[in-house]
């Protein structure tokens, strides 16, 4: 690339470029494959239980998120490669956790993603095939999608549906008619009583998976591979999860709203969005209720085509690294475009797709979902700490190193996340 140099340090650079609006993109995928239909309805109950009080939660759960995704797209761009080659830097032990998070995690996400993004098209058309049917065509579409479209035309699609689910939920904001003065209010830290998990998962759970651990590949696929492109990496990623905190907080006020002041309890998991089309049928007529449901459309599959194609971006990067046995991965190869044509990322896919098609027809099994809850609980404190460990050390550039700003946010991060993970892992149904 015209302009680009690399010293005898290694650490790659570049005319910095300009940060500017045209060049969104990287951020608004992993912020919108981030938030799913699970995530609307935790940020729906704490509304519904303690109205505005918890809307400081939810603008620090997006401050921590800009703080991890800039993290891991600062490491791909600051030393030219890619974050699985970091953690393989760190011990063969990041390989092991890695490698069974990924099948376990993937085997059991498939079927959850292929069923939440079903629940709405069979709200939507009534009667016209059983909800499984529904989830098995929402993962054929999905695979066909990723195998046949690079970064570029993913991107676009995502953009769009990211656009459909931020219109909608603003809208259904307005419509509830926030009290304004009652939200400044909540922009106070508060702790009611019982708040506590509530808060956390505020914080949290919102955008947080493996996605935000894929955001350097997305920035490496959208063609930036050097720290020339770092202000415009961090302008993304801003505007990404300033997106995202406009989103979680309508959803807040919906919650506040539409549901704390009337009492009505949702069911958890994807099925209490359907009961919010219930109320808002209910409440503003049909079309409403319909417009919402296209947005809780909008919201789960963006998560299913998110992770088809971004997971099996990092298991490729994990198989090219395995094979080179020792020889770094790069951000050039991601931006090639290769690795999307590649077996490995085509293997992962079909596996996302396949065999998690067997849950939708069985109930899960039981060991499975608690080997799932424990390995998926245990993933956001992996990335959070190895950041720390990889941004201090000698790996990466003295420049492009953490400040203490970004060494606060990120060990904070780790210690919230360390928490949630243990009352994860206490609520399993041991």
């Amino acid at each position: 690339m015209t302009g680009t140099t690399e010293e005898s340090t290694g650490e790659v650079t570049s005319r910095p470029r300009k940060a500017s609006w045209r060049y969104i993109g990287p951020g608004i995928v992993v912020a919108a494959t981030g938030v799913g239909a699970g995530d609307l309805v935790a940020t729906l109950i704490a509304g519904s239980k303690f109205g505005y009080t918890l809307l400081w939660a939810a603008v620090i759960g997006c401050l921590v998120k800009i703080s991890l995704a800039e993290a891991a797209g600062r490491w791909h761009l600051a030393t030219g490669r890619t974050l699985f080659d970091g953690w393989r830097s760190l011990g063969s032990w990041t390989t092991v956790y890695f490698v069974i998070y990924v099948v376990v995690w993937g085997f059991v996400y498939g079927a959850a993603a292929m069923s939440s993004s079903a629940l709405p098209l069979d709200a939507l058309f009534p009667g016209t095939m059983d909800l499984k049917w529904w989830a098995v065509l929402c993962g054929l579409v999905g695979l066909v999608f990723v195998w046949f479209n690079r970064y570029a035309v993913f991107e676009k699609v995502m953009t769009v549906l990211v656009g459909v689910m931020f219109v909608i939920t603003v809208y259904l904001a307005v419509r509830v008619t926030p009290n304004l003065g009652d939200a400044f209010a909540g922009l106070a830290p508060v702790l009611p009583d019982g708040s506590l998990i509530y808060t956390l998962g505020l914080i949290g759970g919102v955008g947080g998976t493996i996605t935000l651990a894929a955001y350097g590949y997305w920035v490496n696929a959208k063609g930036w591979t050097d720290t020339g492109w770092m202000k415009v990496m961090r302008l993304d990623n801003r505007v990404a999860y300033l997106t995202t905190g406009i989103f979680v907080v309508a959803m807040l006020f919906v919650g506040a709203e539409l549901l704390h002041s009337s009492g009505v309890a949702l069911a958890k998991g994807d099925k209490g969005l359907l009961d919010l089309g219930d109320v808002l049928a209910d409440r503003y007529g049909t079309v409403t209720a319909k417009l919402f449901l296209v947005g809780f459309f909008a919201t789960s599959f963006t998560s299913l085509i998110g992770v088809w194609h971004g997971v099996s971006l990092m298991f490729a990067d994990f198989v090219s690294n395995y094979r080179k046995r020792g020889e770094a991965t790069t951000g050039t190869e991601v931006a090639s475009g290769s690795r999307e044509k590649s077996l490995p990322f085509r293997a992962y896919l079909l596996w996302l797709t396949f065999p998690p098609m067997a849950l939708l027809f069985l109930d899960q099994p039981f060991g499975l979902v608690i080997v799932y809850g424990v390995i998926g609980a245990f993933f956001m404190p992996f990335l959070a700490l190895t950041l720390v460990w990889l941004l201090n050390s000698s790996r990466t550039p003295a420049e492009w190193r953490n400040g203490i700003l970004s060494n606060v946010m990120l060990a904070g991060a780790g210690l919230l996340f360390v928490v949630l993970c243990v009352q994860q892992v206490r609520d399993l149904p041991w």
